[in-house]
Parts: structure tokens; sequence; C-alpha cells
């Protein structure tokens, strides 16, 4: 979710055709691992230790035979004595802690404004926006998107039938049918996990304190439990509950570190009821003052990229993403993200619920008019009102050369059968622009589970795949946390393509595009999908490839000796 001048981005202007595969006389020579042999590697039979885990988006799959994007290995080996240019990375989502510890110096400063004066210097629109923009205001919680439209069309449509409209009306009706079927299905489905989990956790939260009274330990074990003699039928109760739900414990954390993650997922489950699903909030309305379906009124929002909350509790995704981005590589702290050389521009445009279309419109917009060359977008929807003015964003930020990097969504669904938003097509709309990625999520696992469960796919509107499963990056006030979805994948493919722009200034966001899908890491392995299908791992995207920085530089390099 900085300033350093950078050069004027070069078009590559060469005497072959565009696309980037008749550049090249014979195909590069990649070092990594050969397509016909990847899947003859033997599979990782050791337990991945927790240094590896934290790492191993960073990994190289031929040496520690974990899917990792051979990032260390690259820096190492290809990028030691190499020079390269800062770049601008957008980071369009919920907010950034942009004072944490392992983000120092990787932020974007606007030079042209001054500083807290209640003066727009550089006349851009945005008053005093010195590292970035926040287009939502004082909102943290929000409507999700089909919500929203059930609320402001049932005066309109309910209790009408199909037949009573044509034309646009009767297209308007379809997607109000389709919204409202949503809106209860997720709505009934959330309420039954609530009604599911809060018995759970109360008894978890028994059960706990009892272990930690009787082992006088917090951090007690499986062994320590079963020693104890119970007192009661109670106590019979908890113990069995601890001694059978220790196996799901993450290596390294306690069972009271269990329990935190079930009490989080019920608050998130009350968080959704209380205000995803409410129908009678109007956030925007409150507390922005602004009208989401008039395109031509920009100037609302203000400069708090980290949102309103002290605690920065809201920022928490847009920090986590930005630090896999962007991380120092040098302070020997925390951790190391993918791009060395870069500066984050925080463009907060994402609530806690569905972002609004005019608010990412802008927010691409913004980016694009302030110098990025990357920008991530780590969110999605299956409605989009006004999906056109994201089109024509995504449309701008190409001609500007701009290099859009998407994630594609944590439903386990197959996009080729069900439109998401953003994107740079959909099931009725042909590719409208050659700047635009979507990422799916690897798991850290090589073999039958190498795709994440949760992870979207899909040959033509899935392009790649990226590792997105337990990655470990920043968060608020100087800490650091496992998240994972394709929020995590998408920018991790981010720092990828702005290590290629910063080593390789030349090169255009379309032929980056190209050299991110073509590089990358084959298998025909059979892999396990989201909807309980199987499939082999190249026929689910449109490359069929794991994003591999190492051999992505190599191709760059390549390509940079023909211009």
């Amino acid at each position: 979710m900085i300033g350093n001048q950078i050069m004027k981005r070069g078009i590559i202007t060469i005497g072959c055709s565009v696309l980037l595969s008749s550049c090249f006389s014979t195909a590069p020579t990649l070092v990594d691992i050969p397509e016909e042999n990847i899947d003859k590697l033997p599979l990782k039979i050791s337990e991945v230790t927790e240094n590896q885990l934290k790492n191993w988006t960073h990994s190289d799959l031929s040496l520690d035979t974990i899917p990792g994007m051979s990032v260390d290995r690259a820096y190492d080996e290809l990028l030691k004595h190499r020079k390269s240019n800062t770049i601008i990375v957008a980071v369009i989502d919920s907010g950034i802690d942009i004072n944490h510890e392992d983000l120092k110096g990787k932020i974007w400063t606007n030079r042209k404004e001054k500083p807290n004066n209640g003066i727009d210097d550089d006349r851009n629109g945005y008053v005093d926006d010195v590292h970035g923009w926040n287009f939502l205001g004082n909102i943290i919680g929000e409507n999700m998107e089909y919500v929203r439209i059930v609320r402001d069309n049932r005066a309109r449509f309910e209790g009408k039938s199909l037949g009573m409209f044509s034309g646009k009306e009767r297209e308007a009706f379809q997607i109000y049918e389709a919204a409202k079927q949503e809106y209860h299905k997720e709505s009934q489905e959330n309420q039954k996990l609530l009604e599911q989990y809060q018995p759970i956790l109360q008894k978890l939260e028994g059960a706990n304190a009892y272990a930690i009274k009787k082992t006088g330990k917090k951090n007690f074990t499986s062994a320590e439990v079963q020693k104890l003699t119970p007192m009661t039928q109670q106590e019979q109760e908890y113990q069995r509950m601890i001694v059978g739900l220790f196996p799901n414990v993450e290596p390294g954390d306690t069972f009271s570190d269990f329990v935190a993650v079930l009490e989080e997922d019920v608050n998130d489950l009350k968080e959704r009821e209380d205000i995803h699903f409410n129908i009678s909030l109007r956030a925007r309305k409150t507390k922005l003052g602004d009208n989401e379906n008039d395109i031509t009124k920009t100037s609302y929002g203000n400069n708090q990229v980290g949102g309103p909350d002290p605690k920065l509790k809201d920022a928490k995704h847009g920090t986590h993403v930005a630090g896999i981005i962007a991380a120092n590589r040098k302070n020997h702290k925390g951790i190391k993200g993918v791009a060395q050389n870069v500066k984050i521009m925080p463009v907060r445009a994402v609530p806690d619920g569905d972002e609004y279309d005019k608010d990412i419109a802008l927010a691409i917009r913004y980016a694009v008019d302030n110098g990025a060359w990357v920008i991530n977008t780590s969110f999605g929807k299956y409605f989009s009102p006004h999906s056109d003015w994201v089109r024509d964003a995504i449309k701008y930020a190409a001609s500007k050369d701009v290099l859009i990097v998407n994630a594609a969504g944590n439903d386990g669904h197959n996009l080729d059968g069900r439109n998401v938003y953003p994107n740079d097509q959909t099931l009725t709309i042909p590719e409208i622009s050659d700047n635009f990625i979507t990422v799916g999520a690897l798991n850290y696992e090589y073999g039958p589970q190498l795709v994440a469960s949760f992870s979207n796919y899909g040959k033509q509107n899935v392009d790649v795949f990226a590792p997105g499963v337990k990655i470990y990056s920043t968060i608020p006030l100087n800490k650091y946390k496992y998240l994972q979805g394709t929020s995590m994948a998408a920018p991790a493919v981010a720092g990828v393509a702005a290590v290629l722009r910063s080593y390789f200034p030349l090169l255009s966001a379309k032929q980056v595009k190209q050299i991110i899908l073509e590089s990358g890491n084959d298998s025909a392995t059979n892999v396990g999908l989201g909807d309980d299908k199987k499939d082999k791992f190249r026929n689910i995207s449109k490359s069929g490839k794991m994003v591999n920085l190492y051999n992505a530089i190599l191709m760059a390099d390549r390509l940079g000796r023909h211009f």
C-alpha cells in the first residue's frame, strides 16, 4: 500500500517484432531447472524449518526443493556488481505504516509538495500529498459491493420480474438479482460459521486457561497436559480437547497462539456481520461526503496514508504487501523485500469490505501521474458497477508505460468462467491492454499441493503463479506476521517487475510482463485446485509457470543485447 528523481521511461524501438519472443534468434538459456527435469526433483521430505519458511519466497527450487522465486540466488550470482535505478512502486491498498523500521528510507516522498502547509503546491488536486493519498478519508469498514447494489436498487427492482424490463434496465435488474442472491448466500454462511465457532472458541479459551493454571506455564506442551490428572468431567474434556488439537498448532507457536488465531477469525466473522453485510451502513456518505457515482469529483480524502486508526490496525494488509516488495534488504532486521532499489508510494483506496470503482480508478491515475513504474493491486470483487472507469484507468496506465500487478483472488474459482474485477479482460470483453498481470498463489510444498487451496486460477484470466501461502512480512508498529493469499503473491511479482525495471530501465511494461511470464519455471505436475478439481499445473494459467527472478534477469539480459 520518496522521492528520488528517476529517468524518463524509455520505450524500446528495435528492428524486430514487438512480441518479445521474436526478438530472440534462439531461446535464452535459463540455467535454472530445465522444463523436462523439474518434475524429477526429489520432494522435500524433511519439514520446512522456521527460518526456511520465513524466507521461502526467495528460495530456489533446484537448490532448496522449495518453489520460491530464486530471489537470493539472483542477487548473489547475477546482481551483485550491477548498478540500478530507483523505481517507484505504488501500493493501492488499505494503508501503510510509513514509519515501519523495515520500510525506513523506502517510502516515496513528493518533492513538489511542501509538508503540512494546507496548499496544493504541485497543483495535482491533492493537498499536502507528501507521501501519497488516502481516497477513503476516515472510512475503515465498508459493505460488500453486492450489498450496496441491493441497498441502492431495492425500491427500483424488488418485487418485479425480468420481463418487465428491456435494454440497460433489464441488464441492471439481472445484476440486482445476482447481487441479492450473493448477499443472502454469503450472509447466511457467515452466520452459520459464527454460530459454529463461537462456542468452540469459548471451550478452547477455558481449556487454555486450565492448562496454563495446572502446568504453571503459558507455553505448555501436549505431553505436559497428558500428564495432568483432571479432577472433574470438565477438566477431562479440556485435556482431551488440547491433546486432540495440538497437532494443528503451527511449529513455533503455542496453544495460546492457536486459540488467538481462532479468536481473530471469530472477530472477523462478527465484523463481517456488523459491517460487510449491514445493509443500513452508509460509511461513504457519513464519513467521506463523496458521491461514488460521480467520477468528475476528484478532490476528496486526505493525506493520512496509514488510515484514521492511531494504532494503524486497518493498515496491516497494505504494510504487509509493501514489505514483500520493498523491505530493506541490508538492515539486518525483519525480512528482505524482493526489490532493493525502490520507493513505495502509498495510495489508500481499499477498505475493510469492497473497494469503490471510483476510488480505484482515481488511485491508478494518481499513481501514474506521480511517477509510478509499477502498481500493485491486491484486492478484487465479483461485482463492479463502474468497471469501465477502472478499465479506462488501466488503459491510461498502459499509455504511460506503467505495469499493473493484480491478485487473482482467494475463492478457488476458475476465472475463465466467472468475472472478477479489476481485470484487463472479462468473459465478454477481450484483453484491453498489455500492461496487466494477474497472479495466482503457490504453496511452499512442491508437488500435488503446489497451488494454494484458496487460489483462483484460469488458463485465460490468470497469467502466472507466485508464492502466496504463509508469507512472513511487515505489519504496523514494527511487527511482522505470516499472512497468506493471492494478495501476497501479487506483490512478490510486483517486486520482480520492479527489479527488472530498476536494472533494465529501457524495458517497456509490456516487455517486462512478457519476460515474467516466459521465464518462469514450468511443471507438468498434477495439482489440486480449490474447487476439488485437479489439473496439470501448466494448464491453469496463461503462462503455465511459476515466477522466477533469476530466470527473468537472464532473459532480460539476453534481450538487452539486441538494442
